[in-house]
């Protein structure tokens, strides 16, 4: 216990005298920050720039505050478990380990969300701009032109409009999307549009006045599927917590000191319980990840 706290004090003093004299706190989150931008993955930065762009990514306190508690919840669990100052603090260190992890799900999260409603935004406005126009082309390029699309779809709408321009037709522009956006709604559209290209005008009016109903009705359900998502998500996150705080009923029917003693005497016991809290870090983190990763856009 004197050794844990001595350390404590040790670590505290070295990262004030190497802050500089600003505070403990700008330190260490700005050595959070810089750690993220050295050795995160280039997904994850490009998500993560696209999040700050829509104001979206946590600041460098959310972030700060997301680590104490993690920290506090880490060991408190922990020392419930194995009342062990030593075995807490190193749970407390493998689970702020996973903390980039989870603000990269996050962040592909939002950016999955964000590309979705760009590409409704794309496809609406250019049914109703090809509605006007008759021509594929034309239409990409009202829609391109309006300025109701963002990077990256609006950079490759216009690599859709260069490659019609220079093939002289729209096939390749047409797989190119395709490749980019794997959405049912936008194969959908392409291919009416390429049949009209390639085969002549016919009378798509009501084609495409049941293709724009087809999409609001989409987009009402992707909508309802994150409300129902996001309910979902927090009854898992409490349920989680509760599966930790099991061991509170255990101690309660055998007692505390019978429980600690249990604890202390017994190795295979402990390795049990070890099973037990990594076997619910698992749960948790794997629900996160469906959660943050199978957002149901399609």
């Amino acid at each position: 216990m004197e050794f844990v706290i001595i350390l404590f004090i040790v670590l505290f003093v070295v990262l004030y005298r190497k802050s500089n004299g600003e505070s403990l706190y700008k330190f260490v989150t700005t050595s959070i920050g810089n750690i993220y931008d050295k050795y995160a993955p280039y997904s994850f930065k490009v998500v993560r720039e696209k999040c700050k762009e829509m104001g979206l990514e946590y600041t460098k306190r959310q972030y700060f505050v997301q680590f104490a508690t993690f920290s506090i919840l880490a060991f408190v669990i922990s020392y419930l478990y194995f009342y062990n100052i030593i075995i807490s603090l190193l749970y407390v260190i493998l689970i702020d380990a996973f903390i980039p992890y989870l603000a990269y799900l996050r962040c592909k999260r939002l950016y999955s969300e964000f590309i979705f409603e760009q590409i409704q935004v794309y496809v609406t406005n250019t049914i109703m701009e090809f509605q006007t126009t008759q021509s594929f082309v034309k239409a990409l390029e009202g829609v391109y032109y309006s300025g109701v699309l963002e990077d990256p779809v609006k950079t490759d709408v216009k690599v859709m409009i260069d490659l019609a321009y220079h093939n002289g037709d729209v096939g390749e522009s047409i797989d190119y999307m395709n490749s980019k956006y794997d959405f049912y709604m936008t194969r959908n559209m392409h291919q009416l549009f390429l049949q009209v290209t390639r085969e002549g005008a016919h009378d798509t009016v009501g084609v495409l006045d049941n293709m724009l109903l087809d999409v609001d009705q989409l987009v009402e359900g992707v909508y309802q599927d994150r409300m129902n998502r996001n309910a979902f998500h927090t009854a898992f996150i409490q349920y989680g917590l509760l599966l930790y705080l099991m061991v509170m009923l255990v101690q309660f029917l055998i007692g505390k000191d019978t429980y600690i003693e249990m604890v202390n005497s017994n190795f295979v016991l402990q390795l049990g319980l070890h099973i037990v809290v990594l076997f619910n870090s698992y749960f948790l983190l794997s629900g996160e990840k469906y959660y943050n990763e199978a957002v149901g856009a399609e």
